[in-house]
């Protein structure tokens, strides 16, 4: 995993160093006192569903296939806010029982800032350090948030530091938590807005996702053509990163979509 990051995670120093300290310390305690909770933030295209799925392919066999992991999105399983009495029993059935056929299951909910509150709530006795909920014992489950919540918060503040000449390799986590809590903990908006998630300290790694720059957009175009088998010819690698908006207006630092539309620009320029 630590080697996967390292060399296929474009631009994200933070993360890699911040996955693979919760990664690695959980995995190597025998005991772990709760559940690993972490919580990805950053805009579209940065790499957060990219770095959850390579999480979850090194631990569990069959990877996002496997019967121990089980996927959330707000949009697709809980469409309907009327219906939200229902969603929290069905929810909180659905954890406990896979927590009693595997201890070790993983659990991806995304975009979770879009969480109706009261499904976060149905979570929150699940992450805490009880020995036991609902008849079972649940230490060894691993938790995933995926949010853009924060996004635009964690590009200012990186914009703010290249500004004053910080590298992106020195930005650090004290860097960015404040913008983070500001925008995703303290925002009435926000499906974290007043949730016991926060309250009660449940979230072991907040992990920001900085915005890519020009280069790092173009390494991505490397490796999507390198993917679909195609001929790495360094005008269509320019052309289709060049072909992707960039902001700030007067700078045109970093990607407005990350990575995320490079795949699909490839047979423009081809």
């Amino acid at each position: 995993l630590e080697f996967d990051l390292a060399t296929n995670l474009v631009g994200q120093p933070l993360v890699r160093q911040q996955v693979m300290k919760g990664v690695r310390g959980f995995l190597e305690n025998q005991n772990p006192v709760k559940p690993l909770v972490m919580s990805f933030h950053g805009s579209t295209g940065t790499g957060k569903t990219y770095v959850s799925s390579m999480v979850i392919r090194y631990l569990f066999q069959g990877g996002l296939q496997s019967r121990y992991v089980h996927h959330f999105s707000p949009i697709v399983h809980f469409p309907h806010a009327e219906q939200i009495e229902q969603y929290k029993e069905s929810l909180k059935r659905w954890i406990q029982g896979n927590l009693t056929n595997c201890g070790r299951s993983a659990f991806l909910f995304d975009e979770m800032d879009k969480m109706h509150p009261g499904l976060i709530d149905v979570i929150i006795p699940f992450l805490g350090p009880s020995w036991v909920v609902y008849g079972t014992n649940y230490r060894k489950a691993i938790f995933i948030f995926i949010s853009n919540a924060g996004g635009e918060q964690i590009n200012e503040v990186t914009l703010e530091l290249w500004r004053a000449r910080k590298d992106r390799e020195e930005i650090s986590l004290q860097d960015l938590e404040p913008a983070i809590s500001k925008a995703v903990f303290e925002n009435p908006q926000s499906g974290f807005w007043k949730s016991g998630i926060i309250n009660e300290h449940l979230i072991d790694f907040v992990v920001p996702f900085l915005p890519l720059k020009h280069h790092h957009v173009k390494q991505c175009v490397v490796s999507e053509l390198i993917q679909q088998g195609l001929e790495v010819r360094p005008g269509v690698v320019q052309e289709v990163a060049n072909s992707i908006p960039y902001f700030p207006e007067e700078e045109k630092l970093f990607s407005s979509t990350g990575c995320k539309t490079v795949a699909s620009r490839i047979s423009f320029f081809l």
